[in-house]
This record gives structure tokens, sequence and C-alpha cells, in this order.
């Protein structure tokens, strides 16, 4: 009778623990804005928070691409498409990041960012509507939100029978095997949403008059790089889950895509392939400076034409001439740094070039320079109170005037003046970056040609096939737009 009793109490535990469970569940289920009913433990409020404080976060820690009109131009069919989503009400904000991987990603709450390495692979608006409709897709199917709730619904559900099989039969074999259903329901949730954020975003391209087959040819750009990436032995980072769980031939999103593109419909809109064109031209191709850094603030300079590189503090505006630059603190008015140049007309001391050449009394606080090489001299001005510098480069004096409204600003300047020095020859492609441009093929030039024609380091002819969307054997055709790099 006594065993009976603990066999029924256990048995009440179990279903009580169950339930409670379950009934926990069902509380975080909230209508999706784009449709049905999904399990979420978190509030909308909680997610905007969540977004708005990990991209100040991304925004601190990564470069951001430098090209005020190529951001205006995301930002514009991004705005366009998430204004026709199904959560149009959300504050949208699209960045491009400054780097060569091939990725685009999204935060909870209205937060896209797109590599500006996806954008040199992409041939038209219509692709790269795909893959920011694609991100838009993953927010206002509330992706991360579903997924963080998944795991801390699988983790809840374990819980609950390991410690309803400890009553029932004083084991945990039952909560083993909950967590190894746990673990299999989350990791499933990466081809679903994904095909999910593609469905979504072919139904935004097509509210947008977007031809929503072009996330299709983005798979195929994807695809075709991962293959690149194979043969080339290349173990760079691949893109993360933008269109990855798909096969090149994926039936299922064939099928979602062509469902809406076979909507009943008015005429797409015309968009002038020029435009893309035109936004395009002038991007980097491959790593950049901010890139190589891997800070934003770090503020590296490179002068190509008198082959010298400095770094000004973080943060500072640069105005610069052929011969001249000038970096200015945030607030314009503290401090500023002016370099200019003459030729040397004679081999004198550069503390005498200081005096004689350029009528600069004896400098106050003064010390000779010597750093990678070169020699200079520099000191505060007695009257002005400025520091000024010279140092020597390839039959040139270098001169520098820096004003600091304190002593630690002048420290700063300082620095500056003392990391100055020639162009490394690996650093070639900082100081002049491959940039993209366009040229109509007259189908004469084949991309072998091309390739011995540009500055593109290693497999150059695999690229160029890559950029146009021909790899991994199409050649140009006649009247043909094609990237090459200048």
């Amino acid at each position: 009778m006594i065993r009976l009793m603990q066999l029924t109490r256990s048995l009440w535990l179990k279903r009580s623990l169950i339930a409670a469970s379950i009934s926990l569940l069902l509380s975080g289920c909230a209508s999706n804005p784009t449709g049905g009913a999904n399990f979420v433990l978190m509030s909308e409020k909680r997610e905007l928070e969540i977004g708005k404080e990990e991209h100040q976060k991304i925004i601190d820690s990564v470069p951001i691409y430098q090209d005020a009109e190529l951001q205006a131009y995301v930002d514009r069919i991004g705005q366009n498409l998430a204004a026709l989503s199904d959560r149009p009400e959300l504050t949208y904000t699209f960045t491009i990041i400054d780097s060569p991987d091939i990725n685009a990603f999204a935060l909870p709450g209205g937060y896209v960012y797109v590599n500006r390495g996806l954008i040199t692979f992409l041939t038209s608006e219509a692709q790269l509507a795909a893959v920011i409709g694609h991100e838009i897709g993953h927010i206002t199917g509330r992706h991360a939100v579903r997924q963080q709730t998944a795991a801390r619904s699988a983790k809840v559900l374990s819980t609950a029978v390991v410690v309803a099989s400890v009553f029932a039969t004083g084991t945990t074999v039952l909560g083993e095997t909950a967590s190894l259903f746990g673990g299999a329901l989350i990791s499933g949730y990466g081809r679903e949403m994904e095909l999910e954020a593609d469905e979504l975003g072919a139904d935004y391209m097509y509210r947008a008059g977007y031809e929503p087959n072009a996330i299709i040819e983005v798979i195929g750009v994807l695809k075709n790089h991962e293959d690149f990436m194979k043969k080339t032995a290349n173990r760079g980072p691949a893109y993360h889950g933008l269109f990855a769980t798909h096969p090149r031939n994926d039936a299922r999103l064939q099928q979602a895509v062509g469902t809406v593109d076979g909507l009943e419909q008015g005429k797409l809109n015309e968009v002038d392939p020029a435009v893309f064109r035109n936004e395009t031209t002038g991007i980097v191709l491959g790593p950049s400076i901010q890139n190589l850094t891997g800070a934003q603030g770090r503020n590296r300079y490179y002068q190509n034409l008198l082959s010298y590189t400095i770094v000004f503090p973080d943060n500072w505006s640069l105005e610069e001439t052929t011969t001249t630059v000038t970096a200015k603190a945030p607030d314009d008015v503290s401090a500023s740094l002016l370099v200019e140049v003459q030729r040397l007309q004679d081999n004198k001391e550069p503390r005498l070039f200081l005096r004689e050449t350029l009528g600069i009394p004896e400098l106050q606080e003064s010390e000779e320079l010597s750093q990678f090489g070169l020699r200079g001299y520099t000191g505060i001005h007695p009257e002005s109170g400025e520091r000024k510098a010279v140092i020597y480069l390839n039959q040139r004096a270098f001169i520098f005037t820096a004003q600091g409204s304190d002593e630690k600003l002048d420290a700063a300047l300082l620095d500056s003046i003392k990391s100055f020095r020639a162009i490394a020859r690996n650093e070639g492609v900082f100081a002049n970056p491959l940039e993209i441009v366009w040229m109509q093929s007259d189908g004469r030039q084949t991309y072998a040609q091309l390739a011995r024609m540009t500055r593109i380091p290693d497999f150059a002819e695999e690229t160029l096939r890559l950029m146009n969307g021909d790899y991994p054997a199409g050649e140009p055709k006649a009247g043909e737009w094609i990237k090459v790099t200048n």
C-alpha cells in the first residue's frame, strides 16, 4: 500500500512538472508578425533593446565602409523593402561592413549588415535587394528570438523530464534522451529559418517590383565562390547562414520563389542597370587598410604620390591636396596637424633647415627624430606655441605644423609625427587599393587577357569570372558590361 502511494505520488509529481513546463512554453506563445504562432519568451521591447545594444558593439568594434554614396544606395534599397515588409513599423538601420568576406547578417529589431566583399561579387540591384530582403526576413520572422526561445524551451523540457524520471525511476536516462532531442530541434532550425527568410525576402522583393528569381542567382554566386575557395585551397571564412543551407538546385526554394514569382502582378519596376554600375564603381576589392588594422578609428593615412604613410589620432577628419594633408580633431578647433613638403636643395641638418630655410627661431623642448631610418627634428615654436617638425624622405623635407590646446593633445600629435615613414613595398595595395570599374566588352577580350591587365595578385582570371557571374568557364559577350579593376 505504501509502495502504491509512493508510485501514485511520483506519477502525480511527474505529470505536474511536465504540465508546468508545457504551461511555461505556452505562456510564451505569441503571434508571429509573418503569420502563425510561435513560442516566444522575449517581449518585443526587449528584442529591440538587445538589437540596439548589439548594434553599438558592432559599430564600436568593426570597420564601417567609408563610402557615403554607396551607403545611401544600400539604405535606399533596404528602407524600400522594409516599408513593404511584415514589420514596417520598426526603425531599420542598414550598414556596410568594410570586410572582403562574402557575408551579410541581421540583428533583432531592424539592424542589417552587408559586407563590402559580398557587394563586389553581385551583378545587379535585384541581387543586392535579394540579400537585403533575406536579412529583413530574419528580422520580421523574429528568428533570433525564436531560436533563443527554442534553446530555452528545450532546456526547460529537458530539465522537467530529468526531474520527473528521477522521481519515477531514480535514473536520468530519459533526461539524456530529451537533451539530445533538444539539440536536434535547435540545429534543425537553421534550414527551416533560412528557407523562411528566403520566402519572406522573395515576397518583399515582389512587393517592391524586383524579380524574385534574383534570390536563385545569389545562391549561384555564393556556391560558385564556395567552389572557388575549395579549388584554390583558400581557408578564409565562408559566408554564415546566408543561403548556406541550400543546395545549388534547391527544389523547395525554387518552388517558394516560383510561387511568389507567379503571382498576378503588374510590370516589374524598370531598374536602370546603370544605377548599380555607377554606385558600385570604385568599391574596394580585397583587403583595405581599415580591414587590415581591424579598427574603424585606426586613422592610418597613405599618400601614394609622395610614398609616405602616417597615423593620425583616432576619429580625426582629413583634408588633402596633391601635396598637403590636414588632420583635425573631431571638434575641428582643439587640435590640428598640417603636413607639407618641399624639395631639399642641400643636405643641411634638419634643425638648421627649420631655422635657416624656414626662418623659425630656435625651438623649445626640442629633440632629434630618428625613426624608420629617417632623420628629423621637432620642438615648440617660442612665439606661437605650435609644434614644428621636419623629417627627410626621398630628397624631400616634410614639414609638420601641430596645434594642440593642452599637453595631452600635443603628446598625441607628437606620436603622429613619430609614426611618419615610407610606404613599405608590401603595403602597395593599401596605398593604391584595387577598385572596381565597369567596362563594356567588345566580345574579343577574354578573361585571361583581362587578367594580365589587372593588379589582382592571385587567381586573377577566376576572380574576374566570379565578379561577373561567369565562373567557372564563361567569357564576356559583345556589348555586355563587366567588372574589372583599376
